[in-house]
């Protein structure tokens, strides 16, 4: 008698092991999935995010083209009417004029991203959190001490 239930409890160790190994599998399957899935939503968002931009941009660059065509015709007009000054304001908006453009149309997006690149890879102290990364533990204290 002994025996059989020997037997039969160790075939159900073995049974039982074999369930909650194939639940383990599966929970971690699943997180994997819900995690790739979070990367992919985050990414979109970005994506949309960055595009969004990217139109603020070029839209403010459409209305201050206007802008700067009236300001350098009336710089134009009152050259020829001899007063050369009145072509003075039209410098500095060309240095904001190549500056709206790059970011609109231009490879500003590009540098960017390669000097954001470079920041993380050669300077990364600068990147840190003032006391560091939270942690679960650190958010569960201060959720409680409300």
């Amino acid at each position: 008698m002994g025996q059989i239930t020997s037997s039969l409890t160790s075939g159900m160790k073995q049974t039982m092991q074999d369930q909650m190994d194939k639940q383990f599998e599966f929970q971690n399957q699943a997180f994997k999935m819900q995690m790739e899935r979070q990367l992919v939503m985050q990414n979109e968002m970005r994506e949309r995010m960055m595009s969004m931009q990217l139109a603020r941009a070029r839209e403010i660059f459409k209305y201050y083209s206007a802008f700067y065509t009236v300001v350098l015709t009336g710089g134009l007009i009152g050259a020829m009417k001899k007063k050369p000054t009145a072509l003075i304001p039209a410098v500095p908006l060309s240095f904001v004029m190549a500056f709206q453009y790059d970011a609109a149309y231009g490879t500003m997006i590009a540098r960017v991203r390669a000097e954001a690149e470079r920041i993380m890879g050669e300077e990364q102290d600068r990147l840190s959190l003032p006391t560091g990364m939270p942690t679960f533990g650190s958010i569960e204290a201060k959720r409680l001490s409300k």
